[in-house]
Protein backbone atom coordinates (compact mmCIF):
# COMPACT_ATOMS: atom_id res chain seq x y z
CA UNK A 1 0.00 0.00 0.00
CA UNK A 2 1.16 3.52 -0.49
CA UNK A 3 0.97 6.74 -2.41
CA UNK A 4 1.08 4.89 -5.74
CA UNK A 5 -2.67 4.21 -5.58
CA UNK A 6 -3.96 7.15 -3.59
CA UNK A 7 -5.16 10.30 -5.28
CA UNK A 8 -2.44 12.94 -5.07
CA UNK A 9 -0.78 10.95 -2.26
CA UNK A 10 -3.61 11.88 0.07
CA UNK A 11 -3.11 8.90 2.33
CA UNK A 12 0.35 8.63 3.84
CA UNK A 13 1.00 5.29 5.48
CA UNK A 14 2.75 4.96 8.82
CA UNK A 15 5.90 2.92 9.44
CA UNK A 16 5.33 -0.66 10.49
CA UNK A 17 5.92 -1.58 14.09
CA UNK A 18 3.86 -1.57 17.24
CA UNK A 19 3.79 1.58 19.38
CA UNK A 20 5.50 0.76 22.70
CA UNK A 21 3.11 0.64 25.62
CA UNK A 22 5.24 3.24 27.43
CA UNK A 23 4.07 5.78 24.85
CA UNK A 24 0.27 5.62 24.62
CA UNK A 25 -1.33 7.19 21.60
CA UNK A 26 -2.78 10.63 22.27
CA UNK A 27 -6.28 10.65 20.81
CA UNK A 28 -8.97 13.30 20.36
CA UNK A 29 -12.54 12.35 19.45
CA UNK A 30 -14.57 15.04 17.71
CA UNK A 31 -18.21 14.00 18.01
CA UNK A 32 -17.71 11.70 20.99
CA UNK A 33 -21.40 11.19 21.78
CA UNK A 34 -22.41 10.00 18.30
CA UNK A 35 -22.36 6.39 17.14
CA UNK A 36 -18.82 6.56 15.69
CA UNK A 37 -17.50 8.40 18.74
CA UNK A 38 -19.05 5.90 21.13
CA UNK A 39 -17.71 2.94 19.14
CA UNK A 40 -14.24 4.52 19.16
CA UNK A 41 -14.32 4.97 22.91
CA UNK A 42 -15.62 1.43 23.37
CA UNK A 43 -12.42 0.22 21.70
CA UNK A 44 -10.28 2.64 23.72
CA UNK A 45 -11.84 1.41 26.94
CA UNK A 46 -10.80 -2.16 26.14
CA UNK A 47 -7.13 -1.18 25.85
CA UNK A 48 -6.78 1.92 28.04
CA UNK A 49 -3.02 1.49 28.33
CA UNK A 50 -2.68 2.15 24.59
CA UNK A 51 -4.48 5.49 24.53
CA UNK A 52 -4.45 8.84 26.28
CA UNK A 53 -7.64 10.78 25.60
CA UNK A 54 -6.92 14.46 25.07
CA UNK A 55 -10.21 16.07 23.99
CA UNK A 56 -13.78 14.88 23.64
CA UNK A 57 -16.41 17.06 21.99
CA UNK A 58 -20.17 17.04 21.49
CA UNK A 59 -22.83 19.36 20.14
CA UNK A 60 -24.98 19.78 23.26
CA UNK A 61 -25.28 16.49 25.16
CA UNK A 62 -23.41 17.62 28.27
CA UNK A 63 -24.50 14.71 30.42
CA UNK A 64 -23.30 12.02 28.04
CA UNK A 65 -20.12 13.92 27.23
CA UNK A 66 -19.23 14.38 30.90
CA UNK A 67 -19.76 10.68 31.58
CA UNK A 68 -17.45 9.73 28.71
CA UNK A 69 -14.83 12.32 29.67
CA UNK A 70 -14.69 11.05 33.26
CA UNK A 71 -14.65 7.38 32.21
CA UNK A 72 -11.74 7.96 29.80
CA UNK A 73 -9.90 10.61 31.86
CA UNK A 74 -9.96 13.24 29.12
CA UNK A 75 -8.00 16.44 29.46
CA UNK A 76 -10.84 18.61 28.15
CA UNK A 77 -14.50 18.24 27.18
CA UNK A 78 -16.11 20.73 24.80
CA UNK A 79 -19.72 21.38 23.82
CA UNK A 80 -20.20 23.52 20.74
CA UNK A 81 -23.55 24.76 22.12
CA UNK A 82 -22.65 27.46 24.64
CA UNK A 83 -26.02 27.01 26.35
CA UNK A 84 -24.83 23.60 27.57
CA UNK A 85 -21.62 24.94 29.14
CA UNK A 86 -22.88 25.52 32.68
CA UNK A 87 -24.34 22.03 32.86
CA UNK A 88 -21.12 20.46 31.53
CA UNK A 89 -18.96 22.44 33.94
CA UNK A 90 -21.13 21.39 36.87
CA UNK A 91 -21.00 17.71 35.89
CA UNK A 92 -17.20 17.83 35.61
CA UNK A 93 -16.75 19.66 38.92
CA UNK A 94 -13.97 18.07 40.98
CA UNK A 95 -12.89 15.75 38.14
CA UNK A 96 -9.91 17.82 37.07
CA UNK A 97 -11.23 17.80 33.51
CA UNK A 98 -11.42 21.18 31.80
CA UNK A 99 -14.81 22.23 30.40
CA UNK A 100 -15.26 24.60 27.46
CA UNK A 101 -17.93 25.65 24.98
CA UNK A 102 -18.43 27.44 21.69
CA UNK A 103 -16.86 27.33 18.24
CA UNK A 104 -13.56 28.86 19.30
CA UNK A 105 -13.18 26.29 22.08
CA UNK A 106 -14.05 23.48 19.67
CA UNK A 107 -11.40 24.60 17.18
CA UNK A 108 -8.85 25.01 19.96
CA UNK A 109 -9.56 21.48 21.18
CA UNK A 110 -9.21 20.13 17.64
CA UNK A 111 -5.85 21.89 17.39
CA UNK A 112 -4.35 20.33 20.53
CA UNK A 113 -1.27 18.19 19.77
CA UNK A 114 -2.24 14.53 19.43
CA UNK A 115 -1.20 11.46 17.49
CA UNK A 116 -4.67 10.86 16.04
CA UNK A 117 -7.98 12.68 15.74
CA UNK A 118 -11.19 10.76 15.19
CA UNK A 119 -13.19 13.24 13.10
CA UNK A 120 -16.75 12.07 13.70
CA UNK A 121 -18.83 15.25 13.83
CA UNK A 122 -21.80 14.73 11.52
CA UNK A 123 -22.55 17.19 8.75
CA UNK A 124 -21.07 20.51 7.68
CA UNK A 125 -20.56 21.37 11.36
CA UNK A 126 -17.55 19.06 11.23
CA UNK A 127 -15.72 20.97 8.51
CA UNK A 128 -13.90 23.63 10.53
CA UNK A 129 -12.78 21.40 13.42
CA UNK A 130 -11.59 18.65 11.06
CA UNK A 131 -9.62 21.18 9.04
CA UNK A 132 -8.12 22.44 12.31
CA UNK A 133 -7.10 18.88 13.20
CA UNK A 134 -5.60 18.28 9.76
CA UNK A 135 -3.40 21.36 10.08
CA UNK A 136 -1.55 19.72 12.99
CA UNK A 137 0.05 17.24 10.60
CA UNK A 138 -0.90 14.11 12.55
CA UNK A 139 -3.29 11.27 11.68
CA UNK A 140 -6.90 12.10 10.89
CA UNK A 141 -9.29 9.15 11.07
CA UNK A 142 -12.02 10.55 8.86
CA UNK A 143 -15.66 9.73 9.56
CA UNK A 144 -17.00 13.16 8.54
CA UNK A 145 -18.22 12.86 4.95
CA UNK A 146 -18.41 16.58 4.24
CA UNK A 147 -14.65 17.10 4.28
CA UNK A 148 -14.39 15.07 1.08
CA UNK A 149 -17.90 15.49 -0.34
CA UNK A 150 -18.19 19.26 0.04
CA UNK A 151 -14.54 20.26 0.28
CA UNK A 152 -12.61 17.41 -1.33
CA UNK A 153 -9.90 19.31 -3.23
CA UNK A 154 -9.54 21.96 -0.53
CA UNK A 155 -9.32 19.40 2.27
CA UNK A 156 -6.77 17.22 0.48
CA UNK A 157 -4.66 20.30 -0.21
CA UNK A 158 -4.66 20.91 3.55
CA UNK A 159 -3.67 17.29 4.21
CA UNK A 160 -0.78 17.51 1.74
CA UNK A 161 0.40 20.87 3.05
CA UNK A 162 0.54 19.69 6.67
CA UNK A 163 1.89 16.23 5.92
CA UNK A 164 -0.99 14.68 7.84
CA UNK A 165 -1.93 11.02 7.51
CA UNK A 166 -5.51 10.41 6.32
CA UNK A 167 -7.27 7.13 7.13
CA UNK A 168 -10.89 6.58 6.05
CA UNK A 169 -13.32 5.25 8.65
CA UNK A 170 -16.32 4.47 6.43
CA UNK A 171 -16.46 0.70 6.08
CA UNK A 172 -16.52 0.94 2.28
CA UNK A 173 -13.45 3.16 1.99
CA UNK A 174 -11.57 1.20 4.63
CA UNK A 175 -12.36 -1.89 2.56
CA UNK A 176 -11.10 -0.19 -0.60
CA UNK A 177 -7.88 0.81 1.16
CA UNK A 178 -7.29 -2.79 2.16
CA UNK A 179 -8.27 -4.22 -1.24
CA UNK A 180 -5.84 -1.88 -3.00
CA UNK A 181 -2.84 -3.20 -1.07
CA UNK A 182 0.21 -3.15 -3.31
CA UNK A 183 -1.74 -1.99 -6.36
CA UNK A 184 -0.36 0.22 -9.08
CA UNK A 185 -2.63 3.00 -10.33
CA UNK A 186 -2.77 1.64 -13.87
CA UNK A 187 -3.84 -1.80 -12.63
CA UNK A 188 -7.09 -0.60 -11.06
CA UNK A 189 -10.03 -0.88 -13.44
CA UNK A 190 -13.03 -0.17 -11.21
CA UNK A 191 -14.00 0.34 -7.56
CA UNK A 192 -17.46 -0.85 -6.54
CA UNK A 193 -18.96 0.12 -3.19
CA UNK A 194 -21.68 -2.04 -1.70
CA UNK A 195 -24.96 -0.85 -0.23
CA UNK A 196 -27.33 -2.84 1.95
CA UNK A 197 -30.32 -1.36 0.17
CA UNK A 198 -31.72 -0.12 3.47
CA UNK A 199 -35.18 -0.90 4.81
CA UNK A 200 -36.93 -0.08 1.52
CA UNK A 201 -34.89 -2.26 -0.85
CA UNK A 202 -37.92 -4.29 -1.93
CA UNK A 203 -40.58 -1.61 -1.65
CA UNK A 204 -42.35 -0.61 -4.90
CA UNK A 205 -42.41 3.05 -5.90
CA UNK A 206 -46.07 3.52 -4.97
CA UNK A 207 -45.39 2.32 -1.43
CA UNK A 208 -42.29 4.50 -1.06
CA UNK A 209 -44.47 7.58 -1.50
CA UNK A 210 -46.02 6.88 1.90
CA UNK A 211 -42.88 5.74 3.75
CA UNK A 212 -42.70 7.18 7.27
CA UNK A 213 -39.60 8.38 9.14
CA UNK A 214 -40.00 5.67 11.78
CA UNK A 215 -39.94 3.06 9.01
CA UNK A 216 -36.90 4.61 7.32
CA UNK A 217 -35.01 4.59 10.64
CA UNK A 218 -35.24 0.78 10.93
CA UNK A 219 -32.04 -0.19 9.15
CA UNK A 220 -31.80 -3.96 8.66
CA UNK A 221 -28.07 -4.31 9.34
CA UNK A 222 -26.36 -1.24 10.80
CA UNK A 223 -26.89 0.77 13.99
CA UNK A 224 -26.24 4.41 13.05
CA UNK A 225 -27.41 7.95 13.72
CA UNK A 226 -30.69 9.24 12.29
CA UNK A 227 -29.27 11.26 9.41
CA UNK A 228 -27.04 8.55 7.96
CA UNK A 229 -29.80 5.97 8.48
CA UNK A 230 -32.14 8.05 6.30
CA UNK A 231 -29.33 8.46 3.78
CA UNK A 232 -29.05 4.68 3.72
CA UNK A 233 -32.77 4.39 3.05
CA UNK A 234 -32.54 6.79 0.07
CA UNK A 235 -29.11 5.40 -0.97
CA UNK A 236 -27.81 8.97 -0.96
CA UNK A 237 -25.18 7.72 1.48
CA UNK A 238 -23.78 5.62 -1.36
CA UNK A 239 -23.73 8.66 -3.62
CA UNK A 240 -21.80 10.63 -1.02
CA UNK A 241 -19.40 7.71 -0.58
CA UNK A 242 -18.76 7.59 -4.33
CA UNK A 243 -17.68 11.24 -4.17
CA UNK A 244 -15.41 10.43 -1.22
CA UNK A 245 -13.91 7.47 -3.09
CA UNK A 246 -13.17 9.71 -6.07
CA UNK A 247 -11.05 11.96 -3.85
CA UNK A 248 -9.37 9.15 -1.95
CA UNK A 249 -8.45 6.78 -4.76
CA UNK A 250 -7.02 7.17 -8.30
CA UNK A 251 -10.07 6.48 -10.44
CA UNK A 252 -12.30 8.60 -12.63
CA UNK A 253 -16.00 9.15 -12.04
CA UNK A 254 -16.93 6.45 -14.55
CA UNK A 255 -14.72 3.91 -12.76
CA UNK A 256 -16.85 4.18 -9.62
CA UNK A 257 -20.03 2.23 -9.09
CA UNK A 258 -22.38 0.93 -6.40
CA UNK A 259 -24.17 -2.40 -6.04
CA UNK A 260 -26.82 -3.63 -3.63
CA UNK A 261 -25.55 -6.34 -1.27
CA UNK A 262 -28.24 -7.05 1.34
CA UNK A 263 -26.03 -9.08 3.70
CA UNK A 264 -23.57 -6.17 4.30
CA UNK A 265 -20.68 -8.64 4.45
CA UNK A 266 -18.69 -7.51 1.39
CA UNK A 267 -17.91 -3.82 1.79
CA UNK A 268 -16.03 -3.05 -1.42
CA UNK A 269 -14.86 -4.81 -4.57
CA UNK A 270 -11.80 -3.64 -6.49
CA UNK A 271 -11.68 -4.82 -10.10
CA UNK A 272 -8.28 -5.10 -11.77
CA UNK A 273 -7.33 -4.99 -15.43
CA UNK A 274 -6.39 -8.69 -15.44
CA UNK A 275 -9.94 -9.68 -14.46
CA UNK A 276 -9.18 -10.23 -10.80
CA UNK A 277 -11.53 -8.85 -8.17
CA UNK A 278 -10.35 -8.31 -4.61
CA UNK A 279 -12.98 -7.75 -1.93
CA UNK A 280 -12.87 -7.08 1.79
CA UNK A 281 -15.38 -8.92 3.98
CA UNK A 282 -16.34 -8.21 7.55
CA UNK A 283 -19.27 -8.05 9.96
CA UNK A 284 -21.57 -5.00 9.79
CA UNK A 285 -19.91 -3.42 12.82
CA UNK A 286 -18.18 -0.06 12.58
CA UNK A 287 -15.67 -1.03 15.25
CA UNK A 288 -13.76 -3.02 12.62
CA UNK A 289 -12.83 -0.06 10.36
CA UNK A 290 -12.50 2.24 13.38
CA UNK A 291 -9.97 -0.12 14.98
CA UNK A 292 -7.94 -0.23 11.78
CA UNK A 293 -7.93 3.57 11.46
CA UNK A 294 -6.87 4.38 15.03
CA UNK A 295 -4.29 1.56 15.25
CA UNK A 296 -2.91 1.72 11.69
CA UNK A 297 -0.95 -0.13 10.43
CA UNK A 298 -1.57 -2.67 13.19
CA UNK A 299 -4.57 -4.92 13.45
CA UNK A 300 -5.84 -5.32 17.01
CA UNK A 301 -8.25 -7.79 18.53
CA UNK A 302 -11.70 -6.25 18.08
CA UNK A 303 -14.86 -7.48 19.88
CA UNK A 304 -16.94 -7.93 16.75
CA UNK A 305 -18.90 -11.00 15.69
CA UNK A 306 -16.85 -13.32 13.49
CA UNK A 307 -18.14 -14.12 10.03
CA UNK A 308 -19.60 -17.56 9.58
CA UNK A 309 -20.03 -17.82 5.83
CA UNK A 310 -21.50 -21.31 6.12
CA UNK A 311 -24.20 -19.96 8.42
CA UNK A 312 -24.80 -16.99 6.12
CA UNK A 313 -25.07 -19.43 3.24
CA UNK A 314 -25.13 -17.05 0.29
CA UNK A 315 -23.94 -13.58 -0.68
CA UNK A 316 -26.22 -11.84 -3.16
CA UNK A 317 -25.83 -8.73 -5.30
CA UNK A 318 -28.37 -6.59 -7.13
CA UNK A 319 -28.18 -3.49 -9.33
CA UNK A 320 -29.23 -0.13 -7.92
CA UNK A 321 -32.70 0.84 -9.19
CA UNK A 322 -32.05 4.43 -10.27
CA UNK A 323 -35.75 5.25 -10.54
CA UNK A 324 -36.50 4.37 -6.93
CA UNK A 325 -33.11 5.43 -5.57
CA UNK A 326 -31.70 8.34 -7.61
CA UNK A 327 -29.17 9.37 -4.93
CA UNK A 328 -26.04 7.71 -6.39
CA UNK A 329 -26.81 9.09 -9.86
CA UNK A 330 -27.35 12.60 -8.51
CA UNK A 331 -24.04 12.42 -6.67
CA UNK A 332 -22.09 11.24 -9.70
CA UNK A 333 -23.63 13.98 -11.84
CA UNK A 334 -22.65 16.57 -9.22
CA UNK A 335 -19.13 15.17 -9.23
CA UNK A 336 -18.99 15.48 -13.02
CA UNK A 337 -20.33 19.05 -12.81
CA UNK A 338 -17.53 19.86 -10.39
CA UNK A 339 -16.86 23.04 -8.46
CA UNK A 340 -19.35 23.64 -5.68
CA UNK A 341 -21.96 21.20 -7.04
CA UNK A 342 -21.10 18.41 -4.53
CA UNK A 343 -21.23 20.90 -1.65
CA UNK A 344 -24.65 22.12 -2.78
CA UNK A 345 -25.86 18.53 -3.21
CA UNK A 346 -24.74 17.67 0.32
CA UNK A 347 -26.31 20.80 1.83
CA UNK A 348 -29.61 20.21 0.05
CA UNK A 349 -29.65 16.61 1.22
CA UNK A 350 -29.11 17.63 4.86
CA UNK A 351 -32.01 20.07 4.65
CA UNK A 352 -34.26 17.55 2.88
CA UNK A 353 -33.51 14.77 5.38
CA UNK A 354 -34.28 17.10 8.29
CA UNK A 355 -37.56 18.10 6.61
CA UNK A 356 -38.49 14.44 6.11
CA UNK A 357 -37.73 13.59 9.74
CA UNK A 358 -39.92 16.53 10.75
CA UNK A 359 -42.66 15.12 8.46
CA UNK A 360 -42.68 18.28 6.31
CA UNK A 361 -41.97 16.36 3.10
CA UNK A 362 -42.38 12.78 1.87
CA UNK A 363 -39.66 10.18 1.44
CA UNK A 364 -39.44 10.52 -2.33
CA UNK A 365 -39.30 14.30 -1.94
CA UNK A 366 -35.81 14.02 -0.45
CA UNK A 367 -34.16 13.22 -3.78
CA UNK A 368 -36.52 15.60 -5.56
CA UNK A 369 -35.40 18.48 -3.34
CA UNK A 370 -31.74 17.67 -3.99
CA UNK A 371 -32.22 17.50 -7.76
CA UNK A 372 -34.23 20.72 -7.94
CA UNK A 373 -31.76 22.54 -5.68
CA UNK A 374 -28.86 21.60 -7.97
CA UNK A 375 -30.82 22.66 -11.03
CA UNK A 376 -31.72 26.01 -9.46
CA UNK A 377 -28.14 26.60 -8.35
CA UNK A 378 -26.95 25.95 -11.88
CA UNK A 379 -29.61 28.27 -13.31
CA UNK A 380 -28.49 31.05 -10.97
CA UNK A 381 -24.80 30.58 -11.75
CA UNK A 382 -23.99 29.49 -8.19
CA UNK A 383 -21.95 26.44 -9.15
CA UNK A 384 -18.38 27.70 -9.21
CA UNK A 385 -14.86 26.73 -8.21
CA UNK A 386 -14.09 26.34 -4.51
CA UNK A 387 -10.55 27.33 -3.57
CA UNK A 388 -10.85 27.72 0.20
CA UNK A 389 -12.89 26.54 3.16
CA UNK A 390 -14.72 29.87 3.10
CA UNK A 391 -15.79 29.14 -0.50
CA UNK A 392 -17.08 25.74 0.58
CA UNK A 393 -19.00 27.18 3.53
CA UNK A 394 -20.52 29.84 1.28
CA UNK A 395 -21.67 27.17 -1.19
CA UNK A 396 -23.07 25.13 1.69
CA UNK A 397 -25.08 28.12 2.92
CA UNK A 398 -26.40 28.83 -0.58
CA UNK A 399 -27.39 25.20 -1.00
CA UNK A 400 -29.31 25.22 2.27
CA UNK A 401 -31.17 28.41 1.38
CA UNK A 402 -32.11 27.08 -2.04
CA UNK A 403 -33.24 23.76 -0.61
CA UNK A 404 -35.54 25.54 1.87
CA UNK A 405 -36.98 27.51 -1.02
CA UNK A 406 -37.56 24.33 -3.03
CA UNK A 407 -39.28 22.67 -0.07
CA UNK A 408 -41.61 25.65 0.26
CA UNK A 409 -42.71 25.16 -3.36
CA UNK A 410 -43.67 21.53 -2.75
CA UNK A 411 -46.72 22.49 -0.73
Amino acid sequence: MGANFTRAAAIKLADNGERPLSAPQRLTVLGATGSIGESTLDLVGREPERFQIVALTAQSNAEKLAKLAIAHRAEIAVVSDENAYAHLKGLLGGSGIEAAAGEAALLAAASRPVDCTMAAIVGAAGLKPTFAAARQGHRVALANKECLVSAGDVFLAEIRASGAELLPVDSEHSAALQSLAGAERVAVERIVLTASGGPFRCWPMERLKDAKPEEALKHPNWAMGAKITIDSATLMNKGLELIEAYHLFPVGVDQLDAVIHPQSVVHCLVHYIDGSVIAQLGPPDMRTPIALAINWPERRVTPTARLDLIKIGALTFEPVDADRFPGPGLAKNALRRGGSAPAILNAANEIAVAAFLAKRIGFLDISRVVAQTLAEADRRGLIRATQSLDDVLAADAEGRDLAQMVIATLH
